[in-house]
This record gives C-alpha cells, structure tokens and sequence, in this order.
C-alpha cells in the first residue's frame, strides 16, 4: 500500500492551483489558515470554508501545516492560559471539522534557516543552500547579537569574521533580511518586513529566551503537550511535531527536536497515539549522527506526516538542498522502513495505516523561473521529486511482494 501523496498548497496566492494539484495525482493536500493571526483560534466557519474547497476537487485536507505555537507557548509567559486555550479550541475545531492531522513545531523565533536562496547548481537549477561561516557572520557581526562569538566554533567565528568583511553593506542588509523576514514570511513568521527595526526587533524575541535553556524549553513543551493531547485524542486529531531546522543551535537558542532521543522522549511524556512525530528527512538528515530508518522503527507507530528530500553534506557545517532521490542521504532504506510500518499497521487493524508523505522543497527548474513561489517551493521542482518518490516506492514495494 503506497504512502498518501500530498502538496503543500498556500491557497488562493499560490501559484499552483488545486485543479493543477488534482491532474497532478495529489491525494492530499497540506495547508493552513494562513490570515488567521497567530494565537487566534481557527473558526469552524473558515476551516470548512478551505476543507469543501479542497473536497470540490476530489481531494481532501490531509494534514494542517501548520497551526502554529505561539512564542508565548514555547516561553510560557504571562499570555500562556489565553493561548493555550485558542490552541485547544482550535484543534476541536479542527477535529469537528474531519481534519485529523497537525504538524507544529517548538523552535524557537526562528522556523528554519538557509543563507542563500537561490544557490546556483551545476546544470542551472536552483536550490536553498546553508553556509554556517556565513550564518555566523550574520550572527556576530551584523545582527552583532551580544556574546555571539562564543557560541561558535573559534575557527568558524574567524571564518565568519574574513567574509563579513568583504561584504558590502548591501549584501549585509540582504542577507539579514532573508533570513529574518522572507524565510519566515509566508509561515507567519515573528518579524515582517513593515517592522521599521526589524534586526532589533528580532533580537527582543532572542532577548525572550535568555534564561531558557534546554531543559527548561523542555519542560515547556511537555506542558504544551499535557494541554493540547488530550483535547486532540477526544476530538480524533493527531499531533505531528516537526524536527529542528537545521537540528543544532543558532543563535544561542536551545534546540530539543534533533535527534533520536528527543523524538523519543517526546513521545514518552503523553504516552498517546495523538502525540506524534512529522518525519523530515531534510532536517534530521543535517545531524550526520542520526541514522534515519532506525528511527521509523524506533518511533514508527508515531509518525503521523512525512517530508522527503535530499541534502548534499558539504565541510563546516555547510549543506545544500538537491532535490529528492539525489544527494548524500539515502532514501531506499528509509523509504523501505516507512513502507514496512504501513504494513505493521495494516496488520494490527489501525484506521491511520497510510502515511501522508510530500515532496519537501524542490529544485527551481525550467518554467518555474517564471512563476512566482515560496521559498523551496517551486512547481516543476517539486513535481520532479513527486515523480522520483513515487518510482523509488514501487519499485520497492514490487520487491516486498
């Protein structure tokens, strides 16, 4: 039985329709209420208006990403009963409705990080790329975050140090707002570029966490979770937290979704099949320790939504995206493991037996030079590794049997 196909679709501004969605073959589609701002609830009204429009196509909303936690929720300050409320009237909304899925994820300020966004490949194609000497350029000499030398490697500091000088103020200033404000964007994320700051502004949302460390960010999320798993399980939703990205710490900020233990401990603190994990090969690929399909076996019953893509693993710390079947993380085993745990919960008599999977990213391609799209998300790109996961599949699965 193959993996669920879905899309990431932005709604009425993407570029790609659901008519194009549905010649495409896509089963299910993943999307948000975008103007919903963060912390409010969702309505019945809107998650039905975007769920019958969806369904007119022949398709159905498979997975909610994302409803987003607020950074509220993950400092747990003062506004944490108001938010924590909106969160679990929202997920029985959701559950009401017939959505039964929700990525979120517990980074804090920022969602993901890349310094380039239009890295230029060999045969032309454009991918989001990460250099971590450029990252702590931008960290230490233009937002100038205080102490911010010593979060880093001394020899990355130095590095960092030698680019930022040849750096125009320009490219200085591009850089900076990629990666605060465009990366973010078109995820809600906690700066706009209408912030007359912006870099001030995003260093008070770093300010917010400084007596926040691992442990304690740790125990935030397991509230988090002791509130919001129960509302989720009485109204049918399962819960499916997203890996850091990248998984090891920038800006001084605790990360504690990077590994295989932290996937696991999650799991432990609300022991319910509503508390699970979204699997994404491009995050938890970046942390060279983390064998990939031990972890669909360890934690395998848990994963409720699947991003696959690839990554080229380059020296300091440094990755580049590059499609889907292609590059340094090997999708046979891993693809092999997700379709086994199908298997296992066909066997046991689960009503969740298949997983929803989406392409994640793609390569900017062709036509896709003429469209307008997120970043990481272009069309043909996408298509491609759409295309690509689906002959691994089955090749895969003519030879289970």
């Amino acid at each position: 039985m193959s993996l669920e196909k879905t899309w990431r679709w932005f709604g009425a501004k993407d570029s790609v329709t659901l008519a194009d969605l549905r010649q495409m073959g896509i089963e299910g589609v993943v999307t948000a209420l975008h103007h919903i701002p963060n912390g409010e609830v969702w309505p019945v009204a809107e998650i039905l208006k975007v769920k019958n429009e969806i369904e007119s196509y022949g398709m159905r909303w498979s997975v909610v990403e994302s409803l987003p936690v607020s950074e509220g929720l993950k400092t747990h300050n003062d506004d944490y009963g108001r938010l924590i409320r909106n969160y679990q009237e929202s997920i029985r909304n959701l559950g009401k409705c017939g959505i039964d899925r929700v990525c979120y994820n517990f980074m804090p300020v920022l969602d993901w990080v890349r310094t380039d966004l239009h890295y230029q490949l060999s045969d032309g194609g454009e991918v989001m790329f990460f250099d971590f000497p450029t990252f702590v350029a931008f960290d230490v000499f233009i937002l100038k975050r205080p102490g911010a030398e010593n979060d880093y490697p001394a020899e990355i500091v130095e590095k960092a140090g030698t680019l930022a000088a040849k750096m125009t103020e320009e490219e200085k200033e591009l850089l900076a707002y990629n990666i605060i404000v465009v990366t973010q964007g078109f995820i809600d994320g906690v700066v706009d570029g209408s912030a007359p700051d912006y870099k001030k502004l995003f260093l008070d949302f770093i300010d917010t966490y400084k007596t926040i460390d691992a442990d304690r960010l740790r125990e935030h999320l397991r509230l988090f979770l002791q509130d919001v798993i129960p509302v989720a399980e009485a109204y049918g939703v399962k819960l499916c937290i997203h890996p850091d990205d990248p998984p090891f710490s920038v800006l001084g900020l605790p990360r504690i979704v990077s590994t295989q233990a932290d996937l696991e401990w999650i799991c432990r603190q609300v022991d319910s099949i509503a508390n699970g994990v979204t699997f994404c090969t491009g995050s938890l690929s970046v942390n060279r320790s983390n064998d990939l399909p031990a972890i669909v076996k360890s934690i395998g019953d848990r994963i409720h939504f699947t991003h696959l893509r690839n990554n080229v693993f380059l020296p300091d710390g440094c990755f580049h995206e590059s499609g889907h079947i292609y590059g340094d993380v090997d999708l046979f085993p891993i693809m092999k493991a997700l379709l086994e745990e199908q298997k296992r919960r066909a066997k046991e008599g689960r009503a969740d037996v298949r997983i929803p999977v989406r392409p994640d990213h793609g390569i900017k391609m062709l036509d896709d030079y003429n469209k307008s799209a997120n970043p990481g998300y272009p069309l043909i790109g996408r298509l491609k590794g759409l295309a690509e996961l689906c002959g691994l599949e089955m090749g895969i699965e003519r030879m289970m049997g």
